[in-house]
């Protein structure tokens, strides 16, 4: 079956206009899967799904919100906690219509799906969880002394710092075209860049991942979350945690067929 094409659409939520990546089955052709909702890591945007949305896309609805603040959506006019981000994804929610649905979360996404699985236990049927940010207090606190993205200067210094950190963090099959995507889409968010990390350092993932009690498949690529992904393993009610070790940032992309058939199977039943 051919690739399904990636659509672009504006949906309405309490934050002003959530910009949306969509695929679904070709005209004519039924969803054989429930609705996927995907929820990346900040400061990217929905584009880092593309690969996911043109295969899963053939036999289901798949929805990339861009989060508020980042991509094409608008932003927060104050910093947001992942509750907040989570009520936004109600908001698109509602709109879809969908019941149930599935959720895909990267990093911040992942902490973003977990929320909204707890909100809403009736709509949210299965999650895969990738990049776990169970942080600890050292962590947080070295984020708090030094946040990341970088705060932008008059002169060219952050921009220079941010690059080296995507180049540095470019996970093994990583090209140049794939690492600017991603810094176009961090420099993107401006000064407000920081602010998923922020509502992510308070977050308390490791109280609220224990409560979830839909299946989940939580992944732990090689990238910055490595080590704490880990934590995830004896935390998960229902469901099982794998390390990734060959792969890192870049994972959607450079392991596509390895990635979505593992989606798959999860999703497909």
């Amino acid at each position: 079956m051919a690739l399904t094409t990636v659509c672009r659409s504006y949906f309405d939520c309490r934050f002003g206009q959530l910009h949306v990546h969509t695929a679904r089955p070709p005209s004519g052709a039924a969803p054989n899967f429930t609705p996927l909702l995907c929820f990346h890591q900040s400061p990217q945007s929905g584009r880092v799904f593309t690969e996911v949305l043109k295969d899963l896309g053939r036999d289901r609805f798949v929805y990339a919100p861009d989060t508020p603040g980042y991509g094409e959506s608008d932003a927060p006019t104050s910093p947001p906690d992942i509750a907040d981000y989570a009520d936004a994804m109600g908001d698109l929610l509602d709109q879809l219509g969908h019941m149930p649905v599935d959720l895909l979360g990267y990093h911040t996404g992942a902490l973003t799906a977990t929320e909204l699985a707890l909100a809403r236990p009736q709509q949210i049927r299965r999650l895969v969880l990738i990049g776990l940010p169970l942080v600890d207090q050292s962590f947080i606190d070295a984020f708090n002394s030094k946040p990341w993205p970088v705060p932008m200067t008059m002169d060219a210094s952050f921009v220079s710092a941010e690059w080296n950190r995507s180049v540095q963090w470019a996970g093994p099959g990583m090209t140049l075209p794939l690492i600017m995507r991603g810094f176009v889409d961090k420099l993107k968010a401006g000064d407000k860049s920081f602010w998923g990390g922020r509502a992510a350092m308070r977050a308390r993932f490791h109280e609220k991942l224990p409560r979830v009690t839909q299946p989940i498949l939580a992944i732990g690529p090689k990238d910055d979350l490595w080590e704490i992904s880990a934590r995830a393993e004896g935390q998960i009610q229902n469901g099982r945690f794998e390390r990734w070790p060959d792969h890192g940032f870049g994972i959607f992309d450079v392991a596509k067929e390895s990635i979505n058939a593992k989606l798959r199977g999860h999703f497909d039943n």
